[in-house]
Protein backbone atom coordinates (compact mmCIF):
# COMPACT_ATOMS: atom_id res chain seq x y z
CA UNK A 1 0.00 0.00 0.00
CA UNK A 2 1.39 3.37 -0.99
CA UNK A 3 1.05 5.62 2.06
CA UNK A 4 1.27 9.42 1.81
CA UNK A 5 3.40 9.73 4.98
CA UNK A 6 6.42 7.58 5.83
CA UNK A 7 8.60 7.19 8.91
CA UNK A 8 11.87 9.10 8.74
CA UNK A 9 13.32 8.26 12.15
CA UNK A 10 13.04 8.63 15.90
CA UNK A 11 14.13 11.47 18.16
CA UNK A 12 16.58 9.75 20.51
CA UNK A 13 17.91 12.60 22.62
CA UNK A 14 18.73 16.27 22.87
CA UNK A 15 21.82 18.11 21.68
CA UNK A 16 23.12 21.18 23.46
CA UNK A 17 20.99 23.63 25.42
CA UNK A 18 19.21 25.49 22.60
CA UNK A 19 16.59 22.91 21.75
CA UNK A 20 18.26 20.78 19.08
CA UNK A 21 17.28 17.12 18.91
CA UNK A 22 19.19 14.04 17.81
CA UNK A 23 17.27 11.99 15.26
CA UNK A 24 18.15 8.37 14.48
CA UNK A 25 17.33 8.26 10.74
CA UNK A 26 15.73 5.17 9.24
CA UNK A 27 16.93 5.88 5.72
CA UNK A 28 19.99 5.00 3.66
CA UNK A 29 21.50 8.46 3.72
CA UNK A 30 21.56 11.08 6.47
CA UNK A 31 21.59 13.82 3.82
CA UNK A 32 18.17 12.57 2.68
CA UNK A 33 16.89 13.05 6.25
CA UNK A 34 18.26 16.61 6.19
CA UNK A 35 16.47 17.55 2.98
CA UNK A 36 12.99 18.24 4.39
CA UNK A 37 11.62 21.60 5.45
CA UNK A 38 8.55 20.13 7.12
CA UNK A 39 8.21 16.93 9.11
CA UNK A 40 5.24 15.43 10.92
CA UNK A 41 4.61 13.88 14.33
CA UNK A 42 1.95 11.51 12.98
CA UNK A 43 1.38 9.13 10.09
CA UNK A 44 -1.57 11.20 8.81
CA UNK A 45 0.26 14.50 8.39
CA UNK A 46 -1.98 16.29 10.87
CA UNK A 47 0.84 17.48 13.19
CA UNK A 48 3.45 19.28 11.06
CA UNK A 49 6.63 20.83 12.42
CA UNK A 50 8.93 23.11 10.47
CA UNK A 51 12.60 22.17 10.30
CA UNK A 52 14.78 25.23 10.83
CA UNK A 53 18.05 23.36 10.36
CA UNK A 54 19.40 19.83 10.00
CA UNK A 55 22.86 18.34 9.64
CA UNK A 56 24.43 14.87 9.85
CA UNK A 57 26.41 14.21 13.02
CA UNK A 58 27.97 10.74 13.19
CA UNK A 59 25.17 8.19 13.00
CA UNK A 60 22.42 10.71 13.87
CA UNK A 61 20.98 13.89 12.40
CA UNK A 62 20.91 17.04 14.52
CA UNK A 63 17.72 19.04 13.95
CA UNK A 64 16.47 22.39 15.06
CA UNK A 65 12.66 22.34 15.03
CA UNK A 66 10.41 25.37 15.09
CA UNK A 67 9.13 26.23 18.56
CA UNK A 68 11.70 24.08 20.36
CA UNK A 69 13.98 26.58 22.07
CA UNK A 70 15.22 24.84 25.24
CA UNK A 71 16.72 21.53 26.21
CA UNK A 72 13.63 20.91 28.34
CA UNK A 73 11.32 21.36 25.34
CA UNK A 74 13.56 19.13 23.23
CA UNK A 75 13.59 16.46 25.95
CA UNK A 76 9.78 16.25 25.78
CA UNK A 77 10.15 15.07 22.16
CA UNK A 78 12.38 12.13 23.04
CA UNK A 79 11.15 8.83 21.51
CA UNK A 80 8.78 10.57 19.09
CA UNK A 81 8.78 9.28 15.52
CA UNK A 82 9.11 11.82 12.72
CA UNK A 83 7.36 11.33 9.37
CA UNK A 84 7.89 12.77 5.90
CA UNK A 85 5.31 13.56 3.25
CA UNK A 86 5.92 11.32 0.25
CA UNK A 87 5.22 14.27 -2.07
CA UNK A 88 8.22 16.10 -0.56
CA UNK A 89 10.66 13.27 -1.30
CA UNK A 90 12.46 13.33 -4.62
CA UNK A 91 13.49 9.76 -5.33
CA UNK A 92 15.42 8.89 -8.47
CA UNK A 93 13.65 6.74 -11.06
CA UNK A 94 13.77 3.05 -10.20
CA UNK A 95 14.18 3.67 -6.47
CA UNK A 96 11.41 2.66 -4.08
CA UNK A 97 10.80 3.19 -0.41
CA UNK A 98 11.27 -0.04 1.55
CA UNK A 99 7.87 0.55 3.15
CA UNK A 100 6.29 0.34 -0.32
CA UNK A 101 7.98 -2.95 -1.18
CA UNK A 102 7.29 -4.77 2.09
CA UNK A 103 4.22 -6.95 1.70
CA UNK A 104 4.48 -7.15 -2.08
CA UNK A 105 3.72 -10.47 -3.74
CA UNK A 106 6.87 -12.02 -5.20
CA UNK A 107 6.01 -13.44 -8.62
CA UNK A 108 7.91 -15.25 -11.35
CA UNK A 109 8.75 -12.95 -14.25
CA UNK A 110 8.18 -15.66 -16.87
CA UNK A 111 5.13 -17.22 -15.20
CA UNK A 112 3.35 -14.39 -13.30
CA UNK A 113 0.77 -16.84 -11.95
CA UNK A 114 3.60 -18.52 -9.99
CA UNK A 115 3.83 -16.84 -6.60
CA UNK A 116 6.82 -17.48 -4.32
CA UNK A 117 5.42 -15.61 -1.32
CA UNK A 118 5.50 -12.12 0.17
CA UNK A 119 8.41 -9.75 0.64
CA UNK A 120 8.63 -9.59 4.45
CA UNK A 121 11.98 -7.96 5.22
CA UNK A 122 14.76 -6.05 3.51
CA UNK A 123 18.29 -5.88 4.88
CA UNK A 124 21.63 -4.92 3.41
CA UNK A 125 24.94 -6.74 3.34
CA UNK A 126 26.81 -3.61 2.27
CA UNK A 127 27.03 -4.59 -1.38
CA UNK A 128 23.31 -4.97 -2.05
CA UNK A 129 19.91 -5.46 -0.47
CA UNK A 130 18.82 -8.89 0.67
CA UNK A 131 15.10 -9.60 0.41
CA UNK A 132 13.40 -12.05 2.74
CA UNK A 133 10.54 -13.81 0.99
CA UNK A 134 8.06 -15.68 3.19
CA UNK A 135 6.15 -18.46 1.42
CA UNK A 136 2.53 -19.27 2.24
CA UNK A 137 3.70 -22.26 4.32
CA UNK A 138 5.87 -19.95 6.45
CA UNK A 139 9.19 -20.97 4.91
CA UNK A 140 11.61 -18.07 4.55
CA UNK A 141 13.97 -17.56 1.63
CA UNK A 142 16.69 -14.98 1.04
CA UNK A 143 17.02 -13.33 -2.33
CA UNK A 144 19.83 -10.96 -3.35
CA UNK A 145 18.05 -7.89 -4.75
CA UNK A 146 20.26 -7.56 -7.80
CA UNK A 147 19.21 -7.13 -11.45
CA UNK A 148 20.09 -10.77 -12.18
CA UNK A 149 17.16 -11.87 -9.96
CA UNK A 150 14.87 -8.86 -9.46
CA UNK A 151 13.46 -8.00 -12.86
CA UNK A 152 10.68 -5.53 -12.11
CA UNK A 153 9.23 -3.68 -9.12
CA UNK A 154 5.59 -2.64 -9.19
CA UNK A 155 4.91 -1.32 -5.70
CA UNK A 156 1.80 0.51 -6.89
CA UNK A 157 0.21 -2.88 -7.64
CA UNK A 158 1.85 -4.65 -4.68
CA UNK A 159 4.04 -6.89 -6.86
CA UNK A 160 7.67 -7.60 -7.63
CA UNK A 161 8.80 -9.90 -10.41
CA UNK A 162 11.87 -12.10 -10.11
CA UNK A 163 13.84 -14.61 -12.12
CA UNK A 164 15.19 -17.13 -9.59
CA UNK A 165 17.86 -19.74 -10.20
CA UNK A 166 17.57 -23.44 -9.51
CA UNK A 167 17.46 -24.21 -5.80
CA UNK A 168 16.68 -20.66 -4.66
CA UNK A 169 13.17 -21.71 -3.55
CA UNK A 170 13.79 -25.42 -2.95
CA UNK A 171 12.34 -26.47 -6.27
CA UNK A 172 13.35 -26.99 -9.86
CA UNK A 173 13.35 -23.82 -11.91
Amino acid sequence: MIRPFLELGRIVSTHGVRGEVRVQPWCDDADFACSFQTLYFDANGEKPIRVLGARPHGNVVLMKLEGVETVEQANLLRSKVLYIARKDANLPDGVDFIADLLGCDVLDEQQPEKRYGRLTDITSNGANEIWEVTADDGAKYLLPAVPQFVKRRDAANNRVYISPIKGMFDDEV
